[in-house]
């Protein structure tokens, strides 16, 4: 029983410093696999020695040291053959009995930056976005292939492939292990913040599959995003990025009926709103604004998302506010998504037929063709004016275009309503 204990302890040590560990070792070795191989070996070790002598101290700081270890010893016998792996065995070799101690301290001088650059390196914009989230998620979070798979409703092959050339990709183009400095570390920044967001998306509103919210998902990015704004505490996005998802994660439990269908955000119950992470989320968007970024596309984002969680009842949501915080999101980052909320907000704000007049002019986009929820907003829009026939012809529309088995099970729920109020 004992063992057992010290077992579980042994594996929950290993799943919170797994991270620390690998982004320690990447910077050391080079080399995402070996890194997560000698990760895994200090694991085997401490599963093998923790049952007999106890669980020391310091346990991060002994699987760094056990790792490092096997890491000098695989460059000896592969005889020193590149000159910098000699120069960090010859480094790490002349610390006297590498005491945990002196570990410790070391480990506490750098193991920010190292994080921070395993993160950096994960979601270099080298590697296309669906790559970039799947190697951050594996080394980063901690996720096995098969989850990741499940995640993404993909299959094991499909994401270990991706995980690969990813890694290669990396190798091949001698990527530092580090943070970025100067104008690459903004353009970098970039390149991480959005990986989080789409793997927060993902667990918030499904693209594909038959479940619409994967919380898991959510919850991950929501830690990547605490661990990104710890690591970055004068940076306002980091911070604007985390409000916007703690409070739009705050609503989960809410988005969706007993069976998973679908409930829209002004029919939602705002008393299953999560109160302490819209509390959370508000203390991040406070700290953007107070970094003076409160013109950040993610912290616009988060005070759109403020503006729903202040209110206490939908029809008290300032969508004037709203409006006019989408025509200033249009104007730092322009997109064609940003004008379909916009139009969507207007509509709220000012009436169906100022959606429709302001989705008139984006509808013909290359970016929107075939995309469900143009269709389904300008269902919406058709129906609040009463033109009920055109509205189901939409709803139709978008239900045929989602790959969502829930959202199409809602907009088909729409269309059925519109047939209803026809007869």
């Amino acid at each position: 029983m004992a063992d057992e204990t010290t077992r579980r302890a042994i594996e929950a040590v290993f799943r919170i410093e797994r991270a620390k560990l690998i982004a320690g070792l990447a910077r050391l070795v080079r080399d995402f696999d070996r890194a997560e191989e000698l990760a895994q070996e200090a694991l085997v070790t401490a599963l093998s020695e923790w049952p007999k002598a106890g669980v020391p101290n310091n346990p991060a700081a002994w699987l760094m040291a056990t790792a490092k270890r096997r890491a000098i010893d695989g460059f000896r016998r592969d005889t020193m053959r590149e000159r910098k792996h000699a120069e960090i065995a010859r480094e790490l070799d002349n610390e006297p009995d590498h005491s945990l101690e002196r570990i410790e301290v070391a480990m506490a001088d750098d193991i920010g930056d190292e994080l921070l650059g395993l993160i950096f390196t994960a979601c270099h914009p080298i590697l296309p976005a669906d790559a970039r989230a799947a190697l951050t998620l594996r080394l980063v979070g901690g996720l096995t292939v098969g989850e990741i798979a499940r995640a993404f409703v993909s299959n094991e092959t499909a994401i270990a492939q991706r995980i690969v050339r990813a890694k290669r990709t990396i190798g091949k183009a001698g990527l530092a292990f580090e943070v970025p400095r100067g104008a690459d570390r903004t353009a970098r920044l970039a390149s991480v913040l959005e990986v989080i967001y789409l793997i927060f998306n993902e667990g918030y509103a499904a693209t594909a599959g038959t479940d619409r919210i994967r919380p898991r998902l959510c919850a991950e990015a929501q830690r990547l995003g605490r661990i990104l704004a710890g690591l970055m505490p004068d940076e306002p996005e980091a911070f604007g990025l985390l409000a916007l998802m703690e409070i739009q994660a705050s609503r989960l439990s809410a988005r969706t009926k007993p069976d998973g269908s679908l409930i829209p955000l002004t029919e939602q119950s705002r008393a299953r709103w999560d109160r302490f992470l819209i509390q959370r989320g508000f203390a991040a968007l406070h700290r953007a604004e107070a970094l003076h970024g409160a013109d950040g596309p993610y912290a616009l984002q988060a005070a759109i998302a403020a503006c729903h969680a202040r209110a206490p009842i939908a029809d008290d949501t300032d969508w004037r506010r709203i409006a006019s915080i989408y025509d200033r999101l249009r104007e730092v980052i322009p997109s064609p998504i940003i004008d379909l909320n916009r139009a969507v907000a207007h509509s709220m704000a000012y009436g169906p037929d100022a959606g429709l007049d302001m989705i008139g002019s984006i509808a013909g986009l290359d970016a929107l063709r075939g995309y469900a929820p143009l269709s389904a907003a300008r269902g919406d829009f058709l129906f609040r004016a009463g033109r009920i026939a055109e509205a189901k012809i939409q709803f139709e529309v978008a239900a045929n275009l989602t790959q969502n088995v829930s959202e199409r099970s809602f907009l088909l729920a729409r269309a059925a309503t519109c047939v209803a109020q026809s007869n």
